[in-house]
């Protein structure tokens, strides 16, 4: 509720001290949320869980959980549905589901859950490096924030080359619970680790394309053709889509798009694996994965970053993010033994300061 009391009569609240800390801890459960989502995911697959079914029942478990927030908040409103608009979530969930997290799991699977999740959090600045190259944003690299944004990218990049070329002294602090699959899987992983960092950079360019094309079919009032750092249209350049143009109804359009990104990568699996057996599922880690990622990971996830964005802004989740390569570190290794050695700490460390660099400069710049 917003009522208008003094200072120190909302500061003395105890209400108002609990909200304080409300969106804090929320988007600190999303990180949680994906953190688990990445350590089920790599467990699953390297148990030899086919990549494609993983994807499609997760988006299908995902519509399901939507779905009730589509029917309490926009109730009816599926009516308003249009052919225009499903061919735009059709191309939106290929874009920015299929593509993308189909080269994610690949990649996941031939590393470490701890180095894949880097690439998550890189991709802002994979965008602004994409922006540039097609002249969608300028850069002033004299002023302050521009010679950040430069800062944060050399970062950030030396931070992945870090964790990826230099391992040193391996910190054995803990023994983890799932020892077995950390045995059979260290030489695979070192084996496949160049073909899974291929995997993860077209993943993050992928993403980045998605978010790029988003913000290309707003029209901002600038005149100019760059993306807008107006600070009246930031939130529309975030959150507005061709999508929301022509189905302005969230919920529902997230629904359809899970339900169609399921479809589409349920088409490419059955293509690429026939084998009915790739395709069941029991009561086992599996069907806990498919059922976290589209409960939490998906649909708890969304709702609470839409909570968030509401209180506080669009800029204010992301600042939260570099936290899932802090737990995906931590609890990779108590759980499936990935190593922590001196290089990967040195290198996360050198990437979440550039991501924060490059999200204080663009603070600066609105």
């Amino acid at each position: 509720m917003d009522i208008n009391v003094p200072p120190e009569t909302t500061t003395s609240s105890p209400a108002s001290a609990s909200a304080r800390w409300t969106t804090p801890m929320a988007m600190v459960l999303v990180q949680l949320f994906i953190t688990g989502m990445i350590l089920l995911s790599k467990v699953s697959i390297g148990g030899g869980m086919f990549i494609f079914t993983l994807l499609a029942y997760r988006s299908f478990f995902g519509s399901l959980f939507i779905l009730p927030f589509a029917l309490i908040y926009e109730r009816g409103k599926w009516r308003n549905m249009t052919w225009l608009a499903l061919r735009w979530i059709f191309l939106n969930a290929f874009i920015g589901y299929s593509v993308p997290l189909s080269l994610y799991y690949y990649g996941l699977r031939d590393t470490t859950s701890s180095y894949a999740v880097i690439f998550i959090n890189i991709i802002p600045l994979v965008t602004f490096i994409i922006s540039l190259i097609f002249r969608m944003e300028t850069l002033q690299i004299t002023s302050k924030p521009g010679s950040l944004k430069i800062s944060s990218v050399v970062l950030s990049v030396g931070g992945t080359m870090l964790i990826s070329l230099y391992k040193g002294k391996t910190l054995h602090l803990w023994n983890p619970i799932f020892e077995e699959h950390n045995k059979e899987k260290q030489l695979e992983v070192a084996s496949n680790q160049l073909r899974g960092t291929i995997f993860l950079v077209a993943s993050s360019f992928a993403f980045a394309c998605w978010y790029i094309i988003q913000v290309t079919i707003i029209i901002c009032p600038c005149p100019s053709y760059h993306v807008c750092t107006d600070r009246r249209y930031i939130v529309k350049l975030l959150l507005q889509s061709k999508v929301n143009k022509v189905y302005p109804y969230k919920y529902w359009s997230s629904m359809v798009t899970c339900l169609i990104g399921g479809l589409q990568t349920a088409l490419v699996g059955i293509i690429l694996r026939r084998d009915k057996s790739a395709w069941k599922l029991g009561w086992d880690l599996n069907l806990l994965t498919i059922v976290y990622s589209g409960a939490l990971a998906t649909a708890a996830r969304y709702s609470l970053n839409s909570w968030a964005v509401a209180k506080r802004g669009p800029a204010y989740p992301p600042m939260f993010s570099p936290l899932s390569v802090v737990f995906t570190v931590v609890l990779a290794s108590v759980f499936i033994g990935d190593d922590i050695t001196v290089g990967s700490i040195l290198g996360t460390v050198t990437v979440i300061a550039g991501l924060y660099v490059f999200l204080w400069a663009k603070s600066k710049e609105v």
